[in-house]
């Protein structure tokens, strides 16, 4: 395991926000007590937190283009049929992923092939597992197209994420189990399958990215 490129300011900054408020306290209040012990517990807990939601785990994959690994970590909050409206502008079966904060918040390419369309959207920090935070939340879409057959992958911020990072680009090669990028605190990824993909996955079912087939292409 090792920690995103991503998170080291985040970790650096919480690291000497933390220690200058135990600096502040101890100066103010020298006399230790129990009160002090819990707080430095409290504080090594919510550091130790914000390390492993950066955390890379090493998973090793077997590439198979007809399958469609799960993305990310985490628990599927949806399986229906809907329209999507941005780009196939048809049917198509969406997948939801929910990540909590304790979940590993990297997002891997689902399958090979080329990046067809990128693009990110402004937008709100509703919930995740919101039903508008598909298309009302900050996003970033990107599809992926192989063999004629075409999938698209949407990060989504939910209420405590406040940046989505992507580093997919228009005509990019996406290859299975590379990083898309990653969503910072609490977030959400949607996948959208050909009608006839045959769905791998429960709804509730708890995932883990680039080890779980969320569906097999027709």
């Amino acid at each position: 395991m090792r920690i995103h490129k991503e998170g080291i300011a985040t970790i650096l900054i919480t690291f000497f926000a933390i220690g200058l408020i135990l600096l502040l306290i101890n100066s103010y209040f020298p006399s230790q007590t129990i009160f002090h012990f819990i707080f430095y517990f409290i504080c090594l807990i919510f550091w130790s937190i914000i390390i492993l939601f950066f955390r890379v785990p090493k998973r090793d994959i077997i590439i198979d283009d007809n399958k469609i690994l799960c993305p990310a970590d985490g628990k599927v909050v949806v399986i229906e049929e809907v329209e999507e409206p941005e780009y196939f502008k048809d049917k198509r079966i969406q997948v939801s992923v929910f990540m909590s904060p304790l979940n590993v918040h990297v997002n891997w390419f689902p399958m090979n092939g080329i990046v067809k369309y990128y693009k990110y959207h402004k937008g709100k920090h509703l919930v995740a597992f919101h039903p508008k935070s598909s298309t009302a939340n900050e996003r970033s879409t990107i599809v992926i197209e192989n063999n004629n057959k075409s999938i698209m992958v949407r990060q989504i911020a939910g209420a405590m994420a406040r940046r989505v990072v992507c580093y997919a680009k228009e005509n990019d090669k996406a290859i299975q189990g590379e990083q898309i990028g990653i969503i910072k605190f609490g977030s959400r990824v949607d996948i959208y399958l050909p009608c006839d993909a045959k769905i791998n996955v429960c709804l509730n079912e708890v995932v883990r990215a680039k080890k779980n087939i969320i569906a097999i292409l027709q």
